[in-house]
């Protein structure tokens, strides 16, 4: 009879569980708030949720949406994306060496010089006015390292010197000017080798970009079933913090009738107390969570970038496959980002060994030159030297292009120059440098292979453990339900006591968080499983030595 009344009264208490809540406890305040605990001072309202109290807008997200809003707004995406097109910059400028140089000059000169022989021109002095104007064209020819130069200069004289056979001197002349290497820097000289390197490092950036995405996106996926956790535990929390509250409750009806003593209240609002904590701490967990999630996927500009709830609407799925590790490995050995860099990075090395082992070899280059020039202005005559200008012949400038054109005074110039350095130049530490430095990169490269087929090896061990410790959890979880129900039924019997029906829920909120931590770890190692053929990950990232500036001059 003990034993049913025991049974009766506890359901009474079930059904009618807020009146019994509010029923002050012997030497407690009244003014205790319902969702305080049981050690709370009078008149202290601890804070509930914030997805509970506040007003904020709420975001509802798959798992798809936030990877899309990642790839569009990522901070660190945006960044990476303007690094290839700085490296187009890099390429225009090192193009631009082959871009045509126009220059002119105009000049006008005033000379007086004073006459030291009678053959100066002059009986004091001679004064010479002369205006020159030069135009000029050069550019180093795209083909075989050549360049060129072309000319044309025109100048007018005027003089008092009584020997010129002009007053006014009308000039004109055009020269062009080719030197070809036939050696060293022929087949690759320092602008072909920066152009190679400059399309090498955006090669690069390119590679770098798609690491950034490929990391971003993982984070993403992180961070969102992180967040799933977050409040799936949060939850289970809560189911705890609920089971204390029903036990407090039937003690408390209990210690009423006599059946059980003052001091299991103490006991009970003690597990009640931790069941809060552990709310308390599932919340901030909530909003940690949802702050690195926020940060990765919305643009900090935003009015309600920190306000904006985020609420996941996809569950961890259990999604069980065969892992094939061996063909993952041939797949990273493939397409891993950072290998990528770094054999661009080997490629670059073999570029600066082509340019050094060039640069050793001697300077041999063909030169070649073809001068035009006309004359004209007013032609002085004289009888004889030292008489006087008995007539004038004008020539316009239009004669002296006509002596230009017509190849009327030809001038050509063809030479070979050689210089070839003795001893141990520049040239060959250069050499060896740029070779010490590409059997570096090659050490590099096998290296990173053999941690990369490591680091898939480990990550592919890392999703079948966690899909063991799925079902493992999972059977433990049940069995742990099936414990607390035994338990409590013992308690309503009168044949448990409050601490084991308190040991059995924390067991069970222990077994469930066990649970979800291996589903969220399972899911989360097949998203390291997926971004490990494409990317380092954790803190072991392979870095690629940048290029830019290393050319080997």
């Amino acid at each position: 009879m003990r034993r049913l009344v025991v049974v009766v009264v506890a359901a009474l208490a079930l059904l009618s569980a807020r009146p019994v809540l509010a029923q002050p406890v012997s030497g407690s305040s009244s003014q205790r708030p319902p969702h305080a605990p049981a050690w709370a001072a009078p008149g202290l309202v601890l804070p509930q949720s914030a997805r509970e109290t506040t007003e904020n807008p709420m975001r509802r997200l798959s798992l798809d949406d936030a990877v899309a809003l990642a790839l569009e707004q990522n901070l660190d995406i945006r960044v990476e994306r303007l690094t290839p097109l700085i490296q187009d910059v890099d390429i225009a400028d090192a193009r631009s060496a082959w871009a045509p140089n126009v220059s002119t000059s105009f000049t006008r000169t005033s000379q007086d010089t004073p006459s030291s022989s009678q053959l100066a021109g002059g009986a004091d002095a001679v004064l010479n006015d002369t205006i020159d104007n030069t135009l000029s064209l050069a550019q180093r020819a795209p083909w075989l390292g050549g360049r060129y130069t072309a000319s044309w200069n025109n100048s007018r004289l005027e003089t008092s010197n009584t020997f010129a056979s002009f007053d006014p001197t009308l000039r004109s002349s055009w020269s062009v000017s080719y030197t070809q290497p036939l050696v060293r820097d022929f087949t690759i000289d320092t602008a072909r080798q920066r152009l190679l390197v400059s399309r090498k490092n955006r090669e690069i950036s390119d590679v770098q970009l798609r690491e950034t995405v490929v990391r971003t996106v993982r984070a993403v996926r992180t961070a969102y079933w992180d967040l799933v956790f977050a409040l799936s535990s949060l939850e289970v929390q809560r189911q705890s913090l609920d089971l204390a509250r029903d036990a407090l409750r039937n003690t408390r009806v209990r210690v009423e009738l006599g059946t059980m003593a003052a001091i299991d209240i103490v006991e009970a609002e003690a597990e009640v107390a931790r069941n809060e904590e552990t709310v308390i701490l599932a919340e901030a967990a909530i909003g940690q969570a949802e702050d690195r999630l926020r940060a990765l996927i919305l643009e900090p500009s935003t009015p309600d970038f920190w306000t904006i709830r985020l609420e996941p609407v996809d569950a961890p799925q259990l999604h069980t496959w065969p892992i094939d590790v061996d063909a993952a490995v041939r797949n990273a050995l493939d397409q891993r980002t950072d290998l990528q860099a770094l054999r661009k990075t080997r490629e670059t090395a073999d570029i600066n060994i082509t340019y050094a082992r060039n640069q050793t070899l001697p300077d041999v280059s063909l030169e070649a030159r073809y001068l035009a020039q006309g004359l004209g202005g007013t032609r002085l005559i004289r009888p004889a030297l030292s008489g006087g200008v008995v007539d004038r012949v004008p020539r316009g400038f239009g004669a002296v292009l006509g002596d230009l054109f017509q190849n009327a005074f030809p001038t050509w110039t063809l030479g070979v120059s050689i210089s070839y350095p003795f001893g141990t130049s520049g040239a060959d530490a250069s050499l060896a440098r740029a070779r010490l430095q590409r059997s570096q990169t090659e050490l590099r490269i096998r290296n990173l292979e053999l941690q990369i087929a490591t680091q898939v090896r480990d990550v592919g061990r890392q999703v079948t453990t966690n899909l063991k410790r799925v079902e493992v959890t999972g059977a433990a979880r049940a069995l742990a339900e099936r414990r607390h129900d035994a338990e409590q039924q013992k308690f309503t019997a009168g044949t448990s006591t409050s601490f084991l029906v308190f040991q059995a829920q924390r067991d069970l909120a222990a077994a469930r968080n066990n649970e979800l931590r291996a589903i969220l770890d399972y899911n989360r190692s097949l998203v390291d499983f997926e971004a490990v053929q494409q990317t380092a990950i954790g803190s072991g990232a392979a870095v690629v030595p940048s290029q830019r500036g290393g050319s080997v001059n």
